[in-house]
């Protein structure tokens, strides 16, 4: 009997240690594992030095070529039960292989965030307008993704302020979306560092996301500058994989802002520092390191934007704040002030247990994928759009996949 296979396509090879991209896939491919699927990962990108070893934990992996026919027949030969898309972008390239090749496949879209979201908030930034959700309505990306959402079986979306948005704004059905946010356990074997224990301040994100390099840039030019004023022993230490020149030039030694590049470990870091700061100004989906510092019991301060998603309660483990002047005295106040630090890191502790433990997702998530497999061509007569957006595009992209393939030859 042929074990039931579980095929992702990944934008790129899963980077635990540098993004939380790719911490969100390998929880993906751990809780498919516990059901007993064989898990084939495979990539058109090129493997890095930081690429998690994928085989270590029994993944099969496989290079694959985009544009190419050499797809069609490795998928029909794998003939998986489910097909997982890491991204819009990769299942406007591989959607029609997969619904061509395995059309009994159940099509799950992972989303990591709505690209469109952060993309439209960017440009707002930019341009020094405020940003509105009817924006979304005018941008292409979000037809792009819309259309991407509309004609997957399923897609997993990690926070729900943006399933309202899908639902509300796009009017997407609730019955095409799964909220399954990242998994943050509170770690038993791992005591928290106390506020004694603990000193400076931190941030750490990876540089290839537009987000992180604005929110330094605000750490540098207008938060850091007061808060040194009132801490001038105080360190700011900036960590980040794959650090540009620019991001690089910021170091500045006399004045305690120190850009480190990739730290060895995020959890050493952050559990080391007494706060962690995070000037979000756009982006979407959740921050991995805020969550990542309420597990080691670090407090931060961060903005609407960097909480959204994950203070449905609205209490948070520090501060939440748009005005950075305020940014600036709520974190010397956090950092000096050991009751609140510590009722901080109690709120952490909180929000993990009450909103993002594995054992909340993991049971139902996995009967959601049994029923949507026992019912899959009900659920698809009930997406009729979804059939359309699939037949129509297929046809498009396959003959402009096609034309690309007789170009490169």
């Amino acid at each position: 009997m042929k074990n039931k296979t579980f095929l992702i396509i990944g934008l790129v090879w899963p980077e635990p240690k540098s993004s939380a991209a790719g911490t969100r896939m390998l929880q993906l491919i751990k809780l498919f594992q516990k059901q007993d699927y064989e898990i084939v990962f495979a990539s058109a990108a090129q493997e890095s030095d930081f690429s998690f070893d994928l085989k270590s934990i029994g993944v099969i992996t496989q290079q694959i070529i985009l544009n190419s026919t050499t797809f069609d027949g490795f998928i029909k030969e794998l003939n998986p039960e489910i097909a997982l898309f890491d991204r819009f972008v990769i299942e406007e390239q591989f959607g029609w292989r997969v619904y061509e090749n395995c059309p009994t496949a159940l099509r799950i879209l992972d989303t990591e965030d709505l690209h469109s979201l952060r993309l439209t908030r960017q440009n707002a930034i930019k341009k020094n307008i405020e940003f509105q959700f009817s924006d979304l309505l005018t941008s292409d990306i979000a037809k792009r993704e819309i259309a991407s959402i509309l004609r997957c079986d399923l897609s997993l979306i990690i926070s729900e302020i943006e399933i309202k948005i899908l639902v509300d704004i796009f009017k997407i059905d609730s019955n095409l979306l799964y909220y399954l946010p990242l998994f943050f356990d509170l770690k038993e074997e791992n005591k928290p560092i106390d506020f004694h224990q603990k000193k400076d301040f931190v941030f750490i994100g990876n540089f290839l996301h537009e987000p992180n390099w604005d929110a330094v840039k605000q750490l540098k030019e207008k938060i850091w500058p007061q808060i040194r004023k009132e801490l001038p022993e105080v360190m700011m230490h900036i960590y980040g994989a794959y650090p540009s020149q620019k991001v690089l030039q910021l170091h500045n030694s006399s004045e305690n802002f120190i850009i480190h590049g990739r730290a060895n470990s995020a959890e050493d870091v952050i559990k080391s520092a007494r706060v962690l700061l995070a000037p979000i100004r756009f982006g979407a989906g959740l921050k991995g390191k805020l969550l990542e510092a309420m597990q080691l019991g670090t407090p931060t301060i961060t903005t609407s934007i960097g909480a959204e998603g994950i203070n449905a309660n609205c209490y948070w483990n520090g501060f939440i704040t748009d005005d950075f002047e305020e940014f600036a005295s709520k974190a010397v106040l956090l950092y000096k002030d050991e009751t609140l630090w510590d009722k901080s890191q109690k709120n952490g502790f909180e929000i993990l247990e009450n909103r993002f433990k594995k054992d909340l997702f993991e049971k139902l998530f996995t009967d959601k994928i049994d029923f949507l497999q026992s019912n899959i061509e009900n659920h698809r007569k009930l997406n009729f759009i979804g059939s359309l957006l699939l037949h129509h595009t297929a046809l498009s992209t396959k003959y402009m996949s096609r034309w690309i393939e007789e170009k490169n030859k």
